[in-house]
C-alpha cells in the first residue's frame, strides 16, 4: 500500500493524531474517530497498534456504561489478526463508529485508582477471619471462614455483609455513573446497600 499522507510514527503528530482518535471516540464523534483512524492507517500504523488503543478505550471510557464495547473491540482485533488490511479496515471502522456512540463511564479506571491508592495508603491490611479460606483443621480452630454466609443459600442470592478489610469498613472504591447499564447496576447496587444497612 503507498502512503497517502506524511505521517511520523516516532513524532509529535503520531502522538496528537493518536489523541485525537481516543478524544473524539469519548467526545462521541464517529465520523472525527474514524477520519483519525484512517489518518494512522495512511500514514502506515500498524493496525495492532490502533486497535490496542481501541480495546483499552472499551474499558476505560464505556466500561460497564456498555459492556459489549469491550466485546467488539475484542473482535475487531481478532477479525483483522484473521482478514489482514485492506479488508481489516471494515471492522476496526465498525469498531469505532460502535465505541464513538457508545454510552460513557470511565468507572473502571476511577475504581482502580481509588483502590490502589487504599493498597498503598494501608498496605497489606488482614482478610477478615469469615473470608479466609480453611484447607486445615488448625485454621479451622483459628476461626478462619467461621461465620462466612454463602449468598446462594439467601434470597435473592444475597446476604447483606462486610467484605472489605476491617479498617476499610464502609469505604467506597466504586462510583458507578448514570450512563447505560452503568445506572442499572447502580439502582441494583443502591438497593443492596440499603438492605444492608438495614
Amino acid at each position: 500500500q503507498q502512503r497517502t499522507i506524511l505521517y511520523d510514527k516516532q513524532g509529535e503528530q503520531h502522538y496528537d493524531v493518536v489523541s485525537a482518535f481516543i478524544k473524539s471516540m469519548r467526545g462521541s464523534d464517529p465520523d472525527a474517530a474514524v477520519y483519525y483512524m484512517v489518518r494512522m492507517l495512511e500514514g502506515g500504523e500498524d493496525p495492532r497498534f490502533v486497535l490496542r488503543r481501541m480495546v483499552i478505550f472499551a474499558s476505560e471510557d464505556v466500561g460497564n456504561a456498555d459492556p459489549q464495547a469491550l466485546q467488539l473491540a475484542v473482535a475487531a482485533l481478532h477479525a483483522v489478526e484473521l482478514v489482514g488490511l485492506p479488508e481489516g479496515v471494515l471492522p476496526m471502522s465498525q469498531a469505532a463508529i460502535y465505541l464513538a456512540l457508545a454510552p460513557k463511564a470511565n468507572t473502571a479506571i476511577a475504581s482502580y485508582g481509588n483502590a490502589r491508592r487504599l493498597v498503598q495508603e494501608h498496605g497489606a491490611l488482614p482478610v477478615p477471619l469469615r473470608l479466609r479460606n480453611a484447607p486445615t483443621k488448625l485454621m479451622e480452630a483459628m476461626g478462619y471462614g467461621r461465620g462466612y454466609r454463602y449468598p446462594h443459600n439467601f434470597e435473592g442470592h444475597y446476604v447483606a455483609e462486610e467484605y472489605l478489610p476491617d479498617a476499610l469498613r464502609g469505604t467506597e472504591i466504586v462510583k458507578l455513573s448514570e450512563s447505560g447499564l452503568e445506572k442499572v447496576l447502580g439502582e441494583r447496587w443502591r438497593e443492596l446497600r440499603r438492605r444492608f444497612e438495614k
